[in-house]
């Protein structure tokens, strides 16, 4: 595939700023995508200046007009499906299936915010007094900087730019440095869709620490939205302490499921794998511990791993493959020490645990798994679904609380009662029941404790991106 865009966009155009620049590979073959020009402090200051003044415009804009631009995106990013499917999946390396399943789900968030724009109510206070009237309306931030990372190189920019462009702010986009070539050619599609330049502009480098500081410190941008790790999270809340920035975080996970004794197996199952290995096990939603009733384990583990067998590995262009590569060598070893960790703990490895080539890791499946592996506490990121055994529901409830992380959770049962208890008592805020794939653009995406604030998505993710003022009128 020829890649065609390899440079920032700024103020309506790609442009280069200096000599510098960075390879992005294929973690399927690691070759050479690409290389891109490397913006850095440079592209970044220039990119803040540019959404300035479009701000100023734009936010005068009715939000009629600004919703005729996102329609117009979103027609461009699905006739242009293949074309993104493909880029994602050379960059990420998940199977083109999935890539285009994250095209529609991207897409969906431009729809809809296009329309959710336009629902933006003000409201009116009964008055405490006879010569007053009190008024409350709602405005955008400001301009507005979404930093992504490389697991959902589509969806989780198109996520953000969507409310924030339906609220009249503007935007800074920058893209993990991993897969920039998604985030470009979308650039381009936002050019064609006819904003106005400098509404959006999209900044690519590999110094991120300097550039997310530049914005962090900036007084002109007004709100920072982030998906990463909580690491890089505190750090960001931490630099924008200074200007009282706006943030929305949306970080790690340690997503339990839990298959209590009354579940449907075959159904849980299904659940466990639909979660637990899209896109590889690199999702921050992705089933990280798997609690089984004692009752069931032996059943539930016997079905899993006859359909975890049955995943196929392979490069991510053939549409037969389920399972493609790991982003990078260091994805690989992180995995690998987790495993050996487990088994000197006492786990045993039933299937998987091996390197094929490059980055492909076989899916794998550990039981005897306990709380003192790192994997009970620590985000996995990779194909690997270890086994516990509970024996009631208290003590699964306060294992699967038992972390610092609270995105998202799932259990399978089919008592109604113990659905109700348990969705309640447990600390994450998105949960799957019976159900191992939850996310749409018309429900609120987000989590709490160390898994951040804010929510995206639905009719709430717009909010994030208004201030609210208060009018009192005196007759």
């Amino acid at each position: 595939m020829h890649i065609k865009y390899n440079k920032s966009f700024i103020d309506g155009k790609f442009q280069s700023f200096g000599k510098l620049s960075f390879e992005v590979l294929n973690p399927a073959n690691e070759e050479i995508l690409s290389n891109v020009n490397d913006g850095g402090v440079l592209i970044t200051k220039k990119a803040i200046k540019s959404s300035e003044i479009a701000f100023k415009s734009w936010s005068k804009l009715t939000a009629k007009s600004r919703s005729l631009y996102l329609e117009n995106l979103n027609k461009l990013i699905l006739d242009n499906k293949n074309e993104l499917a493909k880029l994602i999946t050379l960059e990420c390396g998940k199977p083109i299936n999935e890539s285009i399943g994250e095209v529609l789900y991207g897409a969906s968030f431009i729809k809809w915010f296009a329309e959710e724009g336009k629902r933006t109510y003000g409201e009116v206070i009964p008055t405490t007094h006879e010569n007053k009237r009190m008024i409350v309306i709602k405005q955008p931030v400001g301009v507005v900087s979404a930093i992504t990372p490389w697991n959902f190189p589509l969806a989780m920019i198109t996520r953000k730019i969507a409310p924030a462009l339906a609220a009249g702010c503007s935007v800074i986009v920058m893209p993990s440095y991993e897969t920039p070539l998604t985030a470009l050619y979308l650039a381009n599609l936002t050019s064609k869709a006819g904003f106005p330049k400098g509404v959006i502009n999209f900044i690519v480098g590999k110094d991120v620490s300097s550039m997310g500081k530049i914005l962090c410190n900036s007084k002109i941008v007004k709100k920072i939205s982030f998906t990463g790790s909580t690491r890089v999270g505190k750090i960001l809340s931490k630099q924008s302490s200074s200007t009282l920035k706006k943030l929305s975080l949306e970080l790690g996970g340690n997503a339990p499921v839990i298959v209590f004794d009354d579940a449907d197996i075959d159904k849980a199952v299904d659940g466990t794998i639909s979660s637990k290995f899209r896109n590889s096990g690199q999702t921050c939603v992705c089933v990280n511990r798997i609690f089984v009733h004692k009752k069931i384990h032996d059943k539930f583990v016997s079905k899993l791993i006859e359909k975890v067998k049955k995943l196929k590995i392979g490069n991510g262009l053939q549409k037969d493959t389920s399972i493609g590569p790991m982003i990078n060598g260091s994805a690989i070893k992180k995995n690998i020490d987790l495993l050996n960790d487990s088994i000197s703990k006492g786990g045993s490895v039933l299937t998987g645990g091996k390197i094929i080539k490059n980055n492909f890791f076989e899916p794998t499946v550990i039981v005897n798994a306990n709380m003192k592996m790192h994997f009970f506490k620590e985000e996995i990121f990779g194909p690997i679904a270890p086994i516990y055994k509970f024996e009631n529901d208290k003590e699964v409830i306060e294992m699967a609380n038992n972390t610092d992380y609270g995105l998202a959770a799932y259990f399978f049962s089919e008592n109604i009662s113990r659905c109700w208890k348990t969705a309640e008592k447990l600390e994450y805020g998105m949960i799957g029941i019976n159900e191992g794939l939850i996310s749409t653009e018309v429900a609120p995406f987000g989590g709490m404790k160390y898994s951040g604030y804010g929510r995206e998505g639905s009719k709430y993710g717009i909010l994030n991106y208004l201030e609210i003022k208060y009018l009192c009128f005196g007759l």
